[in-house]
């Protein structure tokens, strides 16, 4: 694509988004937001392919402050731990929003041009994004109540007094649809008048308005502010609720995706490389739909995975966790899945809609409930409420089934991990994860909200010492996990778009794939027993090729393609390979 079809395609974008404004000047407003004088852009668009990712490829997710000591800047301490503990086992991070906040945690971002002067500032960021691919927040969807933005707002001051979304609580609101139980609507007073603002996720959260083109010209000025301070993945927080329309859902309209496809042009141009993640926590078919025609995100969190690998491990049955893996279609040609267990938020149970039965999603909710877990709500169109996220670690979820408690806390919690390792896609692990954090209750109730149980501030020399000492928990899951790591990325069927089949085992508690690498010379055969039984199966059920000879990567064993049995211990995992 010439800089021609490059304005062209621009101008085709704006027309979509903005019909009744000139494409033309808008179209080179865009572009001026985005390559400001002195930048440098590619005379061709990134050709379409899979060069953008590997199999070495495997992401931490975590707080600029998740790790403290009280005395050096979190930023710096976050880096020392990465250096020391995750070098050469995961080589990219997401470090949650670092800017200037007034609540969820980052999420309402006051200033979103400035480091939170409590983590440290740019120059520490930019020394992580050198020694690791750098993932940043861009919270498109809404801003603080309290940051510049929305005072000029209130002051009536230009080009903030049309920068937010208004409507009426005389409006028909009933179809839009929600992710929280506050208020759709706050009243505010400004210099023009009372309001009411949009407020999709909370009152200290107020909607921006992407119909005003301004906006979008701002948050590309800000994508460029984030590359040029080594940003490698932007994170589009909540963007199926960008655009927004009282009389529809308002989520996933035409206009969000148009958004998101303007953006991945730009990003395709960018002389930097540059891959657009969007986050949406939503049913398995409207997630998917961010893939576009393979012109939006690079990448999409594989949403349903959290709760299905929950509901496996937990109820012993690989059913469901089958069932949805069959009917997933592969990521498009230079597109990929970001595959993960748990984040800073919940387990989401949207995605588990249509894929869990009910009565499976309230056995798993009593039993989150049992494991000192909570539940997190969120309102329907009709005024009732649904589950939408339990609020646990991934660790302590792990810690029994629909039975109970057992002795297999370890295994299972490694076994569901394993899981994340093995799918098509790029895996990704909490921080929490990682370190086999305990539920922080202390948390939720001096931070008023459910969340906080999986978001606890570890004190570095304490963090050190539980992790020098390999009887811990922490020290346990942080060695096996990446022992397993460090095997995989060695592993060409394991890049994150190669081929891909659900493997048919006459078993229920076992989840088996078949990965076979791009230049189809490695096989790996990944099972997993996701129950608490000793399993076996014989091998001449995997279709090997016989004159070949396999092994499991995992245990170093040789495996008997013809008359040999393969033995699954008690959530037990095997990568099973013809290449070594």
């Amino acid at each position: 694509m010439s800089d021609q079809s490059l304005s062209q395609r621009i101008n085709q974008l704006i027309h979509q988004i903005y019909p009744d404004l000139d494409a033309d000047i808008l179209s080179s407003l865009v572009i001026d937001a985005f390559w400001p004088e002195g930048t440098a852009r590619r005379k061709r668009g990134r050709p379409v392919g899979n060069s953008l990712w590997s199999e070495k490829d495997a992401l931490l997710i975590t707080y600029g402050n998740s790790i403290i000591d009280g005395a050096h800047k979190p930023l710096d301490l976050l880096h020392d731990f990465l250096l020391n503990y995750l070098d050469g086992t995961l080589n990219s991070v997401h470090i949650l929003p670092f800017f200037p906040y007034t609540s969820d945690d980052g999420f309402a971002v006051s200033d979103f041009r400035a480091v939170n002067p409590q983590l440290g500032d740019w120059p520490d960021i930019q020394r992580i994004a050198g020694d690791f691919k750098l993932m940043s927040d861009l919270v498109l969807n809404h801003v603080s109540s309290q940051g510049a933005w929305f005072n000029a707002y209130r002051q009536g001051q230009e080009p903030f007094d049309k920068f937010f979304f208004e409507a009426s609580p005389d409006d028909d609101l009933s179809q839009v649809v929600r992710p929280r139980t506050t208020p759709l609507l706050q009243e505010v007073e400004t210099a023009n008048g009372t309001k009411h603002v949009w407020c999709t996720f909370s009152h200290d959260q107020i909607d921006v308005d992407f119909r005003n083109p301004e906006v979008l010209l701002e948050f590309l000025r800000i994508i460029r502010l984030h590359v040029n301070n080594g940003v490698e993945i932007i994170r589009l927080d909540a963007v199926a609720f960008l655009w927004k329309d009282a009389a529809t859902p308002s989520i996933h309209l035409p206009q969000t995706h148009a958004v998101i496809q303007l953006m991945r042009v730009l990003c395709d141009y960018a002389s930097e490389k540059i891959i657009l993640l969007t986050e949406t926590n939503v049913p398995k078919t409207e997630n998917l739909s961010y893939f576009g025609r393979g012109d939006e995100a690079h990448a999409i969190y594989n949403f349903p995975l959290p709760p299905l690998i929950l509901h496996a491990m937990m109820s012993g049955s690989a059913e469901y966790l089958r069932r949805w893996q069959r009917a997933m279609p592969p990521a498009p040609l230079g597109c990929a899945y970001l595959n993960f267990s748990a984040s800073h938020d919940g387990i989401g149970m949207r995605p588990a809609e249509g894929l869990l039965p009910e009565d499976e999603k309230e056995r798993v909710i009593d039993t989150v409930r049992d494991l000192g877990g909570l539940v997190s709500m969120r309102t329907l169109p009709d005024g009732g409420q649904s589950p939408y996220e339990l609020n646990i670690t991934y660790y302590e979820a792990m810690g029994g089934t629909f039975n109970g408690l057992d002795d297999y806390h370890f295994d299972r919690f490694i076994a569901s991990q394993t899981v994340v390792m093995s799918l098509e896609g790029i895996p990704a692990f909490y921080i929490h994860s990682m370190l086999a954090t305990p539920n922080d209750h202390e948390q939720v109730e001096h931070r008023g909200m459910n969340r906080g149980i999986n978001r606890h501030r570890w004190d570095y020399p304490t963090l050190r010492g539980l992790l020098a000492d390999d009887t811990t928990p922490q020290a346990r899951v942080m060695a096996e996990l990446s022992r397993r790591l460090q095997i995989r990325k060695a592993q060409p069927a394991f890049h994150p778009n190669a081929t891909q089949f659900t493997v048919n085992i006459d078993h229920d508690a076992v989840f088996a794939i078949w990965r076979q690498s791009l230049d189809r010379r490695q096989s790996i055969f990944a099972l997993h027993n996701v129950s608490d039984q000793t399993i076996e199966i014989p091998a001449s059920a995997l279709n090997m090729i016989e004159d070949e000879d396999w092994s499991d990567l995992l245990t170093g064993d040789g495996i008997e393609v013809n008359d040999g049995m393969i033995t699954l211990a008690p959530y037990q995992c095997r990568w099973i390979t013809n290449v070594t």
